[in-house]
């Protein structure tokens, strides 16, 4: 498997997931409605969410990275 490359824009685009309040409130939480939503846009709808992903090497709705 090889490693993807992390370009310039998906940095700027992972720093727009930090900084958006429902995946904040998700990786706080870890529960209710903002949760859920994350977990259910992040991997098909959210440029923002695949961007962090790639980044940070977990999903938008998980605790830790970024913060």
């Amino acid at each position: 498997m090889s490693a993807q490359t992390v370009r310039e824009q998906d940095r700027k685009r992972a720093e727009v997931c930090v900084e958006c309040a429902a995946c904040k409130r998700a990786r706080e939480k870890q529960r209710g409605f903002w949760f859920w939503f994350v977990k259910l846009i992040e991997g098909g709808l959210c440029p923002y969410c695949k961007a962090y992903e790639k980044v940070y090497g977990r999903k938008a709705h998980e605790e830790g990275a970024g913060q």
